[in-house]
């Protein structure tokens, strides 16, 4: 079924009426249920969701239902710094913590050989972590680095999952920048239960290699952002 472009913002009206009336924490309809109050199908509803969903204003969980959530803060940076996201928040005081960490040894993959100059069976560890905000995950993040380059200790009482802060207090090895290729993604079953949405909801993914200062990559990271609690910009100068 094709909608109008003035039907199309009429849905998207009346169900921003519901969301902005309904009390944060609190449920709404169905998706049958609510298709059937606005006239459409469920595909046009979860279609316009996702607007709302993005803007951090709603949140749908597998199997439990759609809530309403505060409107959240957002935490807004430039791209020509490199800095972690727990420096960006700290910045502009807002509350942006680490939620669950979890580290693993194990043998790097082909891909990450590939990016990090590893052979076949060389182990990594890997750091995944999520970023709550407003106590709500956030953020996804997946650091692989070579196992000679961090311990045990490091890892230990007092790390907050940050590699990038971790790598840039110890000074060693110094650090020179990070290429990164941004892309519009649709979530996979792991991301989208890290992050607590649904499996194929659009995220923006980052994917880096952070460089030292004589080229070699040492870090190879993802990051998986829900573009509500995200605004990065780039400034463009004239050469």
């Amino acid at each position: 079924m094709i909608y109008h472009t003035s039907t199309s913002q009429k849905l998207h009206e009346r169900l921003g009426e519901i969301i902005s009336t309904t009390q944060p924490g609190d449920r709404l309809l169905s998706e049958p249920e609510l298709a059937r109050q606005l006239g459409v199908s469920r595909a046009t509803l979860r279609e316009a969701m996702r607007t709302y969903e993005t803007q951090g204003l709603i949140r749908r969980r597998q199997g439990v239902g759609t809530f309403v959530l505060r409107p959240a803060h957002v935490l807004e940076s430039g791209l020509e710094i490199l800095e972690s996201l727990e420096t960006i928040a700290q910045r502009m005081g807002l509350h942006a913590v680490p939620g669950e960490i979890v580290i693993n040894h194990r043998p790097a993959f082909q891909d990450e050989c590939q990016v990090l100059g590893l052979t076949l069976g060389a182990q990594v560890v890997s750091v995944s972590r999520v970023i709550l905000a407003d106590e709500r995950p956030a953020a996804f993040l997946i650091d692989v680095l070579p196992s000679e380059l961090i311990t045990l200790d490091e890892l230990g009482d007092g790390f907050n999952g940050s590699v990038l802060d971790l790598l840039m207090r110890r000074g060693d090895p110094l650090l020179a920048n990070s290429h990164c290729d941004i892309a519009a993604v649709a979530a996979s079953p792991d991301v989208a239960r890290a992050l607590n949405i649904q499996r194929g909801d659009a995220l923006l993914r980052f994917q880096s290699r952070l460089f030292t200062i004589d080229g070699k990559v040492i870090d190879y990271s993802i990051g998986y952002f829900l573009p509500g609690y995200f605004r990065f910009h780039v400034i463009r100068e004239l050469s």
